[in-house]
């Protein structure tokens, strides 16, 4: 892996963030889903990639003053080599300069690691819902950052 650059999401990405969802999720978003989230005017998606490949990718909606982190994801062989950190922090960053004031996300509630990450940037575990997967119905964790909180 060369220097890894975060960039924002083009089509030509597509087929390498495809695999890297197919492989992290039980209910994979399609390739016409994630072109019509390049389209979407409230959608923002960074990848992190180097001149060879694609190692994982963030999204979200910007809806008002709020941010909806809609996925993240690293590769598999990637992960715990700061990829998502990085991922996290420049969505971060970029709601900062949009005036985005706080940001929220749902995560498995047996996604251990997952909530840890998102603690570690001030997330805070806010509420559930109730059977929201439908591979299994296992309830969704809704997690907040309201950094002026």
């Amino acid at each position: 892996m060369n220097k890894v650059r975060i960039e924002p999401l083009s089509t030509k990405d597509l087929e390498e963030l495809i695999k890297i969802e197919k492989d992290t999720f039980s209910q994979p978003w399609t390739k016409a889903m994630f072109c019509e989230e390049i389209d979407n005017p409230i959608a923002v998606y960074f990848v992190a990639k180097d001149d060879r490949s694609v190692y994982g990718y963030i999204g979200l909606w910007k809806i008002g003053d709020e941010g909806h982190i809609t996925n993240i994801a690293v590769s598999e062989e990637y992960r715990g080599e700061g990829i998502g950190r990085a991922l996290l922090a420049r969505m971060l960053q970029f709601g900062k300069e949009a005036g985005i004031v706080a940001f929220t996300l749902e995560v498995r509630k047996s996604n251990i690691r997952a909530i840890q990450f998102y603690k570690s940037f001030d997330f805070q575990v806010a509420g559930v819902r109730k059977g929201y997967y439908q591979d299994n119905g296992e309830d969704g964790l809704i997690m907040w950052r309201r950094p002026n909180a």
